[in-house]
């Protein structure tokens, strides 16, 4: 239980630390991700940035995927030439507006990422087994809360603009 704002202050360090840790973790399971199936890093993310949306019921558009993994417009054109000629991704044009192309993993894919994370997978279900659903609810609205402020501070800074420090978001 916390008891003093020292307790609190050090609890505040430990999960700020633990989330950082996080970072840290992902970004070397990307690049593992990538070694493992031939390809760049970025190539890797970007993959599993259009699987993720595909999942999500949102495909991606090239210029949502360049925001996403942070590229230039051509940089991204490049990185998709080469997924799509490694038969990785597939471009599909909107039949309502041509213009708009999204982006799809190919078949197989899925079973490429699967095979990679699925022992991940198994080891967080399990871990996640011994934690009530109040606690998970809780981590989930944390997590949630803790994405928003960064994503508004990343627009905030995207569009010129830097926040001023201990200023809510």
């Amino acid at each position: 239980m916390i008891s003093t704002p020292e307790d609190a202050d050090g609890q505040r360090d430990r999960l700020l630390q633990a989330l950082r840790a996080h970072g840290t973790a992902f970004t070397e399971l990307g690049r593992l991700f990538g070694a493992r199936t031939g390809l760049h890093t970025t190539d890797a993310a970007a993959l599993v940035e259009i699987l993720s949306a595909q999942d999500r019921g949102e495909p991606l558009t090239q210029a949502a995927l360049s925001h996403r993994v942070g590229l230039t417009a051509g940089a991204t054109s490049s990185l998709l030439n080469r997924l799509e000629k490694a038969g990785h991704v597939i471009r599909i044009r909107d039949s309502a507006d041509r213009r708009v192309v999204t982006l799809r993993a190919a078949d197989g894919v899925d079973t490429m990422v699967d095979c990679f994370f699925a022992p991940l997978v198994a080891r967080i279900e399990a871990m996640m087994a011994g934690h009530s659903p109040e606690a998970l609810a809780h981590a989930e609205r944390f997590i949630t809360d803790y994405v928003t402020t960064m994503s508004r501070f990343l627009d905030d800074l995207a569009a010129g603009e830097a926040p001023a420090p201990n200023t809510r978001i």
